[in-house]
Parts: structure tokens; sequence; C-alpha cells
């Protein structure tokens, strides 16, 4: 009998390339689930129950009641870079390898759209857009903008993304980076002329944020009111990372006041939203559906990747980027190669 892998909530994995799934297909049974995003983990153990590979999206959530009503599984295999929606700690006490795609996978793809998202509440794009398409032309002059260059860009987390954002800004626009990474040294930003400072000194000087920081407990709100009392008035963000990483309350208050000229998020805490979300009754806000690693190149690594860990689970070598990697003397016990 072959063993099971479920694809659950990655539209996207096979829909571009479908020889993803073929090459599963030729030695696992592969089965596709479209499920509820806040199912529970009983629920969702029971649905999964028999699987041995898991290849998942951003939801829903794999909690420790998932881990505690599983038997079998050996390997979740994150469709993306965030990992966010599982219980690792779980995992690893479960003896279940969670991984995750490559860095480099999303780098580019990522970070462009961090930089289009900015454009576009810079430069008013999808307002004057709008005003075409309604034939209101003449109505140009409402839509004047700032330019990036020579102004002060705050960047959240200095990690694959937060990096190539800083190296575009910098030698694309020649605009001042200031960073806050805890994790990271200076001399490691030095390339791009990066000033490593605290959080609070970031959103006092910044003109525009970029928040591009995995989303961990321990950051959950990193802009809330505090943050947003100290930013200066007319600064924009941009947030490619996790919506739980804003206080929306506090960011809704900060528009109202028009203390925000301007907001692109591809991430919504909640998400999925629907057109009655509170943030989409403000033009100066552009928000796109957590599309920022959709480009062909990032889909195609990341499906590699995925269909990389399964192969090689299966043939009980340890798979790249391994997250849990406390799991990984374990499997070395029980006779796993590490290649």
């Amino acid at each position: 009998m072959k063993s099971k892998v479920a694809i659950v909530n990655s539209s996207s994995f096979g829909k571009y390339f479908p020889e993803h799934v073929e090459i599963l297909q030729q030695k696992f049974d592969v089965q596709r689930f479209d499920l509820p995003p806040k199912l529970s983990g009983r629920e969702l153990a029971d649905v999964l129950k028999g699987f041995k590979y898991i290849i998942a999206s951003t939801t829903p959530f794999f909690d420790s009641v998932f881990f505690d009503n599983v038997e079998g599984l050996v390997l979740i295999s994150r469709h993306g870079l965030g990992y966010d929606n599982i219980d690792v700690g779980k995992a690893t006490e479960k003896g279940v390898i969670v991984t995750k795609v490559r860095g480099g996978a999303e780098r580019e793809a990522v970070a462009e759209h961090a930089i289009a998202l900015c454009m576009s509440v810079l430069r008013k794009v999808p307002q004057s857009y709008s005003k075409v398409l309604q034939s209101k032309w003449s109505e140009r002059q409402k839509f004047f903008g700032i330019e990036l260059k020579g102004k002060t860009v705050g960047i959240i987390g200095f990690g694959n993304i937060g990096s190539r954002v800083a190296e575009i800004v910098h030698f694309g626009f020649n605009a001042d980076v200031v960073v806050y990474d805890p994790f990271v040294a200076e001399e490691n930003m030095s390339y791009v002329n990066a000033r490593k400072v605290e959080l609070n000194e970031l959103v006092k000087l910044s003109d525009v944020i970029f928040i591009c920081a995995k989303y961990t407990k321990e950051n959950y709100h990193i802009l809330s009111t505090n943050e947003f009392e100290m930013m200066k008035e007319g600064v924009y963000i941009v947030n490619t990372s996790r919506g739980e990483l804003i206080d929306q309350e506090a960011l809704i208050q900060a528009l109202e006041s028009g203390k925000v000229a301007g907001v692109g998020l591809d991430v919504v805490e909640g998400e999925p939203i629907n057109g009655e979300h509170p943030l989409l009754r403000f033009d100066n806000v552009v928000v796109t559906p957590h599309i920022a690693a959709y480009t062909f190149e990032s889909i195609k690594a990341m499906g590699d990747k995925v269909v990389s860990d399964v192969l090689r689970a299966e043939e009980r070598i340890i798979p790249e980027e391994v997250v849990n990697v406390a799991v990984i003397k374990k499997l070395e016990e029980e006779g796993w190669k590490k290649i």
C-alpha cells in the first residue's frame, strides 16, 4: 500500500507546475484538502487520519490537540517560509519533522512585492487608476505623491527578505536605511549603509516602514498604539510578513488621524478578509491577498523543495531546512541518514 500525502489548503502547489504533484503520485497516494482556516485540531486530526506526509499552507492550525490525536505522521512540509500555524514544540515531542522552504526561494518575490506596495501607496497608483476607469482623467492633479529617494526607510527584520528590501531601497532609490533586528549584528548591515537601531528609534526616524520580520509570540503587535504615537506625521507602512505584527485598531486610528499617510498590506490579521473589512474603507490602503511569493520562479522553487522533503523522508533521509532541529538527533538514532 502506498504512503499517503495530504496537500492541505495549498492551492498553488502543483497548479502552475503540475509535475510536482505528478512526481509524488508516482510513489504516493496524494489527496488535496481545502479546509476551513479555523478548523479545530481534533477535527483536523480526524480528516488527516492515516496520512504520513502533509504539505501545509498558512492554515489551518496544527496545534497540540492535532498532534495528540494523530498517528503515523512523519512530516509536515510548509509550502512557504512561515510556520507559525504549527506547534513546533509539540511536533518535536511527537517526533514529527517540520520543514520550510529555503529562504532564498521567496526572497526576490516577496521583496519586490513589498516595493510594489510601497510605490503604489507613495504614488497613489490605485486611486489614480480608479479615476481613469471613471473617465475622470482631469482629476490627475489630486494624485501628487512623494519620492523614495533620500527618505529614511525603516526595516523591521533583516533576514532574507528584509535584507533584500534594504538592497533595493539603498542601491535602487538612494534611501537611508535603519534596521531593527536584535538578532543581526550591525556589521552585517554595513554593505547597505544601514544603521542598527532600537524599535523606538526606528519608528521615530522612518518615513517608510517595512515589516519583514517573521511572526513569533514575542513580536505580536510589534506596531501598536505606543509605536504609532511615536511615528512621524505622514508615515507610510508596508507589511508582507504576517498581519499579527500590526495592531489593527491602532492602525485604523492612525489612518483616521492622518498620522499614517498610506499602507500597503499583503497580509491582514484574521485573513482571509472580505470586502467589508474596516481597513478597506480607506482609499490610501492597498491590500493584496497574500500573494507576495506568487511568482512563477518562487512557486517552482518552493514546489521543488516540498517534493524533495517528502521523497527524502520516504527514504529515511533527513530533509533540508528542518525547523525543529531537536528532532534530528532522534531521527539519526533511528537510522535516518543525513546527506
